[in-house]
């Protein structure tokens, strides 16, 4: 039986991170509204952003959800060690290049891990 390919994941470390763009709510839903169009991904709904985790310094932060028509783009913030992690799944094929480069300068890591799996 051949295998069929269900979806494209994308996941991304980036460490040292602007501390004032992944805590800023505002810029994370830029980050979100400039992204979809860059990837060609069309928003499904509102984006989903909340700040939690405050008892413990290294939980401490947003965590972010946007639904996309072909399925998720979700990320997690560290203020503490100011890391931020994005995952983006999508069954449609995307530009993982595009995704990393766009999201790398964006938060203004210094340094990042990439991974693209294909489902």
């Amino acid at each position: 039986m051949k295998a069929k390919i269900f979806g494209y994941e994308l996941i991304l470390d980036l460490y040292d991170c602007d501390l004032e763009v992944m805590s800023s709510r505002k810029k994370l839903k830029e980050y979100v509204d400039k992204l979809c169009p860059l990837i060609k991904m069309e928003k499904y709904g509102k984006t989903l952003l909340e700040y939690f985790g405050t008892k413990k310094p290294h939980t401490k932060g947003y965590s972010l959800l946007q639904f996309i028509e072909t399925s998720s783009i979700t990320a997690h913030f560290s203020e503490h060690w100011r890391i931020t992690y994005v995952n983006i799944f999508s069954c449609k094929s995307f530009n993982p290049e595009i995704a990393k480069e766009f999201t790398k300068e964006f938060f203004k890591a210094k340094h990042f891990k990439a991974r693209f799996i294909v489902r």
